[in-house]
């Protein structure tokens, strides 16, 4: 009995588990088992006694709620047994925390009891974004690290605060801050709210330069990709501050004073500064200039035994005397390189050597072209073409295996194959070694991207009011290169259908051949003030062949054939009345006799043949080059209508540097008949809006303008103020324009905002003055006589006035509905000049997200009569 009493007040050695006394002897806890005896004291060094502690009888872990008690015990270096310190507690401590797994620990002792307290870290329920307007979730959450069902912790919390803020200062908002809120919910859950207040952009102050003398702050601000924040400059992101924009100006400073001569400029040093507010930056550049130099003696050692060194030199664009530049010696090593390439040495290595002369100022130069090995095309290899087959990349090269190098000509062949539009748009042809050293691999990596096209719009133009267009086009059909399409289009004074196929290399020759079919139906008009009024109604059906061989590298022959079949007709409601034989025809005191002349059905049959010179770098928008094109078209070869048509135009563009773009574009013609055939008022040249800005739809050129006119009781007649006019066209026009394309910020580049200001100017002219209804004092409309003919009055030049019939006015409901309303007019011809009108403007291109958007502005400088100017135009959802 003494024993057992012994045995139960002996202390036992447990682990408290979640609240759970479980005995140190108990299977499964290998804690305090086998405890070992406490060690026995060691001496410390008198001046550091040791601490001296409490043998661990139990340790119980609670307020674990998800973790299990080993886990936790696991964490920590307390074990039933040892000795209990307060450095160990402390330790114990510190190792909890740093799982970041608690927000919360105590570790107390009771004579041996250690007790360990926990409140665990809750555990991530959602992520919420607030405020975040200028970035969106789907760019800010992945760049979050924590997510849902993690455990919270605030070290991580602070890193993704910190990621946000990042995020918002490479767009340049320094002021903005995120606000971490956590949300408590049941079951040690939490949300976790970003409040984010992003700012406004932190823009460029002020750029200050120190240490500048020859050369302005504004010379040199002009030269930074950064740029001051001012008003004009609303649509610019350079006025944001960026580091690494900040770093590419000090290079564009250095590549700035290098071209002109300081070969010995540095920039000391370059600080941003944030103002107090946040809301601006003030950079400020301390710049060392040094001298300035000219170039020395200028020479060329060649080691290739085709390259005499010293004729290369004197064709150098660079010359003694000459202020230095290093972007010309830049292009010089570039021109050398070229030369060498075009003679095939691929490899060459042209190497500048300096001489710098600094009592003198001189920097001489000697290009040094090492020697190397004249080389050929092993092979040409193309990858990446999933879709586009071999033939139609390979056909683009202007080498071909086995032939000598030529760097000009890889270049030539990078750019057709840029041309197809079936690529990346930087795609390059690589060069890599050979097999042996006089031989090269050139390498198409092409990377495709999507050919086919369909487009929806509906828009609205000032020119045909309400439209709708749809079309549908592959460019590179089966991935044989080809080009089929269907389009059509819908508005109030046209409708079109459309069929195309293009072959650019027909049966693998050089010989492009292209099909259209049509069917367009045209509704000409007039103006009655600022009314429209149909005129006539013009339906086309035919269709044309093509095909195209090319007689250079930019040189290119076309030859075509169209047959069309028109059918011109008139409102006989409006235009038509019983003429003297008792027929229902077109009356030309109505619509005129060049009207009259103009309808019924005919057949044209058209050979044509034109010559295209084209070296533009970019057909859609083009910045640079040419084209040239002659054109003749004979109609005659069959059909109904005979005439000639020449036509020429020409193009050219000129980047002038930090985006602005000239262009110049010229065209001009002529039509006659032939075979005793004069040229259809439908076949004759028009001018106008679009072509020429500032004019209205056929606003220039030859036209019949009609006045209206009222007669008083004493037979008096005066101008109503309405008139109308009907454009006849021209058998010559020359059309020229001027235009300057003006950049915008990046920002406005990327909304597709292209302004540009522009000259216009052109005639159209040479046709005969139609027979006009001469009636000195107006023509009358609106009585028949008894026979039903048409009536009018005409005043002698002696002031007397004759009538052709009597006038009498019982006439039939049915013939007054036919002639409608009475009225008098009198008919001029105007316009027929060769000399030129002429308009200046400005107008703006936007690739808006709704479709293509035009707006002009313009102002007529030179008109005629005749002529109709408009100042406004526009065109919404077409092409132009």
């Amino acid at each position: 009995m003494g024993r057992s009493t012994e045995a139960r007040r002996a202390p036992q050695l447990a682990v408290v588990l979640m609240g759970t006394t479980i005995l140190a002897g108990a299977p499964g806890i290998a804690l305090a088992q086998n405890a070992p005896a406490p060690a026995a004291p060691v001496s410390a060094p008198a001046q550091a006694p040791a601490e001296v502690g409490e043998t661990i009888q139990t340790i119980q872990v609670t307020g674990a709620e998800r973790l299990e008690a080993q886990t936790v015990l696991s964490y920590i270096q307390l074990r039933v047994g040892q000795q209990y310190t307060k450095s160990a507690g402390d330790a114990a401590l510190k190792d909890l925390y740093g799982t970041e797994l608690f927000s919360d620990v105590q570790v107390n002792n009771d004579k041996g009891v250690v007790t360990i307290t926990v409140k665990e870290n809750p555990v991530i329920n959602r992520i919420i974004l607030e405020g975040n307007k200028r970035i969106k979730d789907d760019k800010i959450l992945p760049e979050i690290k924590v997510s849902p069902r993690q455990i919270f912790t605030r070290s991580k919390i602070r890193a993704d605060v910190a990621r946000i803020i990042e995020l918002y200062k490479r767009q340049g908002r320094y002021a903005a801050t995120v606000e971490p809120k956590m949300v408590m919910l049941d079951q040690n859950r939490v949300d976790i709210v970003f409040e984010i207040t992003e700012g406004d952009k932190s823009k460029v102050r002020q750029i200050n330069i120190l240490g500048n003398e020859q050369f302005s702050d504004g010379e040199l601000r002009s030269q930074m990709v950064t740029k001051q924040a001012r008003f004009t400059r609303l649509f610019s992101s350079g006025t944001s501050y960026d580091p690494d924009r900040m770093a590419f100006d000090q290079q564009k400073l250095r590549q700035f004073y290098l071209t002109q001569g300081y070969a010995d400029f540095r920039v000391v040093s370059a600080v941003a500064e944030l103002t107090p507010d946040k809301k601006d930056f003030i950079i400020t550049y301390v710049v060392e200039e040094g001298k300035r130099y000219k170039f020395g003696d200028v020479k060329v050692e060649s080691q290739l035994r085709d390259f005499d060194g010293d004729k290369l030199a004197k064709n150098l664009a660079l010359h003694k005397g000459d202020w230095y530049n290093a972007k010309l010696v830049e292009d010089t090593i570039e021109g050398l390189n070229d030369t060498a390439g075009a003679f095939g040495y691929a490899f060459a290595d042209v190497r500048p050597q300096y001489d710098r002369d600094k009592e003198n100022l001189t920097m001489g130069l000697t290009f040094v072209i090492q020697e190397a090995p004249r080389v050929y095309v092993e092979k040409i290899d193309i990858n990446g073409n999933t879709l586009t087959q071999d033939k139609v990349i390979r056909r683009e090269f202007r080498l071909a295996e086995g032939d000598a190098f030529n760097s000009l000509q890889v270049k030539r062949s990078t750019n057709r194959i840029k041309s197809l539009g079936y690529f990346q748009e930087k795609f390059e042809v690589e060069q890599k070694p050979g097999t042996a050293e006089d031989r090269i691999i050139l390498e198409a990596n092409v990377e495709e991207k999507p050919t086919g096209e369909l487009q929806l719009s509906a828009g609205f133009s000032s020119l045909e009011r309400f439209i709708f267009q749809a079309s549908i086009r592959q460019r590179n059909f089966r991935g044989r290169g080809q080009t089929v399409g269907l389009s059509g289009s819908y508005s109030s004074y046209s409708k079109s259908v459309e069929a195309s196929f293009v072959e650019p290399y027909l049966f693998d020759k050089n010989v492009s051949l292209g099909v259209d079919i049509y069917r367009r139906d045209y509704n000409s008009f007039n103006y009655t003030n600022s009314d429209r009024n149909t005129t006539y109604q013009q339906s086309t059906t035919g269709f044309q062949v093509r095909a195209g061989v090319p007689l250079t590298e930019y040189l290119t022959a076309i030859g075509r054939y169209t047959l069309n079949y028109d059918d011109v007709s008139l409102d006989k409601g409006t235009y038509y009345s019983v003429n003297s034989e008792g027929d229902y025809a077109c009356d030309p005191l109505r619509a005129g006799r060049y009207l009259c002349d103009a309808i019924g059905k005919r057949l044209s049959s058209i050979l044509g043949m034109s010559v295209v010179y084209d070296n533009l770098d970019n057909r859609q928008r083009p910045t640079r080059g040419e084209t040239i094109s002659a054109n003749v078209d004979v109609a005659g070869l069959g059909g109904d209508v005979k005439y000639y048509r020449l036509r020429a135009n020409a193009a050219k563009y000129w980047p002038l540097g930090k985006g602005f773009i000239f262009s110049i574009q010229s065209e001009g013609g002529l039509i006659k008949g032939w075979g005793g055939d004069d040229v259809r008022l439908t076949d004759r040249f028009y001018l106008g809006e679009p072509q020429i800005r500032g004019f209205g739809i056929r606003g220039v050129g030859p036209r019949v303008v009609r006045q209206y006119l009222t007669a008083d009781s004493d037979g008096n007649y005066t101008v109503k103020g309405e008139d109308s006019d009907d454009a006849l066209g021209g058998k010559y026009y020359y059309m020229n324009r001027a235009e300057l394309e003006i950049p915008l910020g990046s920002g406005a580049r990327e909304m597709g905002l292209r302004p540009s200001i522009f000259v216009d100017a052109g005639a159209v002219w040479a046709i005969k003055s139609p027979v006009l209804n001469q009636c000195p004092s107006g023509c009358f409309i609106g009585s028949r006589d008894s026979s039903g003919n048409q009536l009018y009055t005409e005043t002698a030049t002696d002031g007397t006035t004759s009538t052709t019939t009597s006038a009498t006015n019982s006439v039939t409901g049915a013939a007054n509905a036919a002639i409608g309303t009475t009225s008098y007019f009198t008919e001029t011809f105007e316009g027929n000049t060769w000399k030129p009108r002429v308009a200046i403007g400005f107008g703006v291109n936007w690739n808006s997200p709704f479709g293509p958007f035009r707006i002009d502005i313009s102002k007529a400088l030179l008109k005629y009569d005749g002529d109709n100017t408009k100042t406004f135009t526009f065109n919404v959802g077409t092409q132009f």
